[in-house]
């Protein structure tokens, strides 16, 4: 129930209804302390103490003066209660203490709370917060005694009634407040104007008159030499504030990401903002392998005997052909060591097989290894990636899963969501959009009612979900055996279009065919989320939340069972024996499978878009003549985005250059997507708020996502051998040798780097050492989940706490009014008795 509060001395306490937020006993804290400060100065201030013990004893007396004027009834007391009976009828229907006629006694004693005896006007507020501000000054810096200032330059506290305050007293307690705030920092003078419950212009008047007293105090004591540096110091201060302004503007999608929040909700907008998130990671990994890896390469280019193939502008589509001997894939890096005077002596240099250095490269100028490049930021990047990911799930944890009742939370929005500070037209509408929204998600989840089902209802639901989980498991299984047999004949066939004279004569059909595999694993990605929607409603969830969680662990199940059968092609077939197919470099051929892979995801997800938003949205109006739209699926949507993000982590080994594929295939999909919601979707017809759904996002994104990738790719560099004919770890058993070589090599230059030779062998090629620092990572997620849970346990108890309190505060004061009512029953009746008599 809301009421308004207005600062006036005839506004009776009990009609406002509310709690003050001004604390009175600081006020007569601050009077006690001036009042002992006096009696321990001694005798040459007595008559200090003397007028101090006064004001106090006044407002003792103000204060029962008050007590008592609450309880008795005024004119326009009794006036304003006969206008507004029809209100506090209402609100006797919310609150059963508000609007009883009480007793002259439950009033006192209502009165004398302490919540109830504070605030009462502006006088009081200015008369507390110039004490609050003289205790704070005291506390900052050391001050005199107040016998040691004359009469004039002490802190008066004259004419500091709660209840009599004239406007000339008023108008001295806002100078002489003004004059405090003066003498304060600015984060203390900003703290304070915040803290005080005043309206906005009234601070906004405080504020000004404050800096232009400080500005006339600042000229009369700078000097006319000094204030040119006062002035360039301000000047530069407002620049950089005018700075840190700017770079706040510039954040990236700032006002798409408010207008889908606003017309949409937060689910809408955790999709976009998880594909920012995707988008920053790829950046990260693009500018660290193109710096480490594809730079030095690009400027050391290898001497190649064959000669590159005419672009046909097929290999944008399959990733072949001209593409192939480019930085783009693991086959061009070399695997010698780039100094600076290689390329200038002219000539193909040969490599040294034993040390995998170029013996004519002889100078002295720096030099780049580049396998030991190769393995160490591969290495390094996953490495951080890792740290990142893990750090920002347990930010999101500490930030999801925390207490936020629907019912604090409307309060928070309906008094505190609106910034004060936006003037432009755009963004005032669209903050009054996202708030509407934010609006009617609390208000739909504050008005969920949980319904109760019976026996039978509830067993024909358990049937029903049953039934359309065995639907999805059976069709996800059949899917996954298609894209099994699929690849096994590709693989068996592969040796014939490599070999025959088909990929002579016409290498377009050749490269073209390997666009089958990409094609139908996007054709499952695509069209298998359909069903599953199907079987949600068929299900018919009463939760949207609830909803959207089972369809997107079904689309997980889909997404990971997929990538397993992937992965099982590339490293157990290809990887293995890449000889049966006449591969000379396997590597290169894996990362331009992934690149399709990449590319028809994307190209497949425009389709979607196309067909599944677009021309339904023109079928629905022009024929159906519907005005209903589609709704933005955020499960399927969000799973593509983690497939693709996926496959970008596979492929990072053996197409360095294809984060950079990711992030145009992100920017893209960004701009697509937010016009499509815009002009083809519709809001959810049920709003929910979804408080977890980006802590959701951010572990499917480490866990099967990037946990899954690691893997393929730990394995890849410690277990299979790498081709012996391309690449920068040719001639090695493994790719994990590059790096114990190079240890090998700085111990036998330098016999006192033997303990770096002994820490790599136990901490890089025992692989119980990785093990212990994945553990060390689980463990302290789940530690940071136990904490939140933790916390979150305490908040709900003290909040059950506060409640019981109100709740006793509740009976208390009910039964007083009972007793006292029991109490002057004999009274009235022995007084009518008397009376008849």
């Amino acid at each position: 129930m809301a009421r308004n509060v207005a600062f006036d001395q005839n506004h009776p306490l009990m009609e406002a209804g509310l709690e003050s937020p001004i604390d009175e006993e600081g006020v007569h804290d601050s009077f006690s302390q001036l009042i002992a400060e006096q009696s321990q100065n001694g005798g040459a201030s007595d008559s200090d103490a003397f007028e101090l013990q006064e004001l106090q004893r006044q407002l003792n007396e103000e204060e029962r003066d008050n007590v008592a004027f609450l309880s008795g009834p005024g004119r326009d007391f009794q006036g304003r209660r006969q206008r507004d009976a029809e209100c506090e009828d209402a609100d006797t229907q919310a609150d059963p203490l508000i609007g009883e006629r009480w007793s002259s006694a439950t009033l006192k004693i209502l009165s004398s709370m302490p919540s109830r005896t504070i605030g009462r006007n502006r006088g009081a507020i200015i008369s507390q917060y110039y004490n609050r501000t003289m205790q704070l000054r005291r506390r900052r810096q050391s001050r005199p005694a107040i016998r040691d200032f004359s009469h004039s330059a002490r802190p008066s506290i004259r004419g500091y009634g709660i209840e009599t305050d004239s406007a000339d007293a008023e108008v001295s307690k806002r100078d002489r407040l003004v004059n405090n705030l003066q003498n304060l920092s600015v984060s203390d003078r900003i703290r304070m104007l915040r803290a005080m419950p005043l309206n906005v212009s009234e601070k906004g008047e405080l504020r000004s008159l404050a800096l232009q007293k400080e500005k006339r105090t600042l000229s009369r004591r700078i000097p006319c030499c000094s204030q040119l540096k006062y002035y360039i110091i301000n000047g530069a201060r407002q620049g950089w504030y005018s700075w840190l302004s700017f770079l706040h503007s510039l954040h990236l999608w700032q006002v798409p990401l408010k207008r889908v929040s606003g017309r949409f909700g937060s689910g809408v907008l955790s999709y976009f903002l998880f594909l920012k998130t995707l988008l920053f990671f790829n950046v990260f990994l693009f500018l660290v392998t193109g710096a480490f890896m594809v730079l030095p390469q690009a400027l050391h280019p290898p001497e190649s005997s064959v000669g590159r193939p005419y672009f046909t502008g097929l290999e944008l589509l399959t990733g072949a052909g001209y593409f192939s001997d480019t930085v783009m894939y693991y086959g061009y890096y070399c695997n010698y060591t780039l100094r600076k005077s290689c390329r200038d002596d002219g000539g193909v240099h040969d490599v040294s097989l034993s040390n995998g250095t170029m013996p004519d490269c002889v100078s002295k100028h720096l030099s780049y290894n580049m396998p030991l490049a190769y393995f160490f930021t591969i290495g390094v990047s996953s490495f951080l990636t890792c740290i990142i990911l893990v750090y920002s799930m347990s930010k999101s944890f500490g930030q999801s899963f925390r207490i936020d009742k629907s019912h604090s939370i409307l309060a928070i929005k309906t008094f505190c969501s609106w910034d004060f500070k936006v003037i432009k037209k755009s963004s005032v509408k669209l903050m009054s959009e996202n708030i509407c929204t934010q609006f009617k998600e609390l208000l739909a989840e504050v008005s969920h009612k949980q319904v109760k089902n019976t026996r039978c209802q509830r067993l024909w639901r358990l049937m029903v979900h049953g039934l359309a989980w065995a639907i999805c498991v059976a069709s996800t299984t059949a899917c996954v055996l298609a894209i099994f047999f699929c690849s096994s004949h590709m693989h068996q066939n592969l040796q014939f279009f490599l070999r025959s004279r088909v990929s002579v004569t016409n290498p377009l059909l050749n490269e073209a065919s390997l666009l089958a595999l990409p094609v139908l694993v996007s054709l499952i990605n695509l069209l298998l989320p359909g069903l599953f929607n199907l079987a949600a409603w068929m299900e018919d969830y009463e939760s949207p939340s609830v909803r959207t969680y089972v369809s997107i662990g079904r689309n997980l199940m889909l997404k990971v069972s997929v990538l397993g059968v992937l992965c099982y092609h590339w490293l157990g077939r290809v990887a293995a024996d890449p000889m049966t197919i006449d591969l000379k470099c396997w590597e290169t051929f894996v990362g331009q499978e992934l690149y399709r892979f990449l590319l028809m995801d994307f190209i497949f997800t425009i389709l979607d878009t196309l067909f599944g938003e677009f021309l339904w949205r023109l079928f629905s109006e022009k024929v159906l003549k519907r005005r209903r739209k589609p709704v933005f699926d955020i499960a399927r949507n969000v799973l593509e985005l983690i497939y693709g993000q996926t496959l970008a982590w596979l492929g990072v080994l053996f197409t360095p250059v294809l984060p950079a594929v990711q992030i145009l295939k992100l920017l893209l999909l960004f701009y697509i997507k937010m016009s499509s919601v815009m002009m083809n979707c519709q809001a959810p017809r049920k709003p929910y708020r979804v408080s977890q759904m980006t802590t959701v996002f951010i572990t499917l994104l480490c866990f099967p996502s990037f946990l899954g990738a690691s893997v393929c790719v730990t394995y890849t560099m410690w277990s299979i051998t790498p081709s012996s004919s391309c690449g920068p770890f040719r001639e090695l058993k493994t790719m994990f040798q590059a790096g114990k070589r190079w240890v090998e090599e700085l111990e036998k230059d330098n016999p006192n780097l033997s303990v770096l030779a002994r820490a790599h062998s136990y901490l890089v090629e025992n692989p119980f050492f990785l093990f212990v620092g994945a553990g060390i990572f689980l463990i302290v997620i789940y530690f940071h989940s136990q904490v939140v849970d933790g916390q979150r346990k305490i908040i709900g108890l003290l909040q059950e706490q506060i409640e019981n309190e109100g709740d006793d505060k509740k009976f208390l004061i009910t039964r007083l009014q009972t007793i006292h009512e029991q109490k002057r029953t004999p009274a009235r009746r022995l007084a009518s008795q008397n009376s008849n008599c």
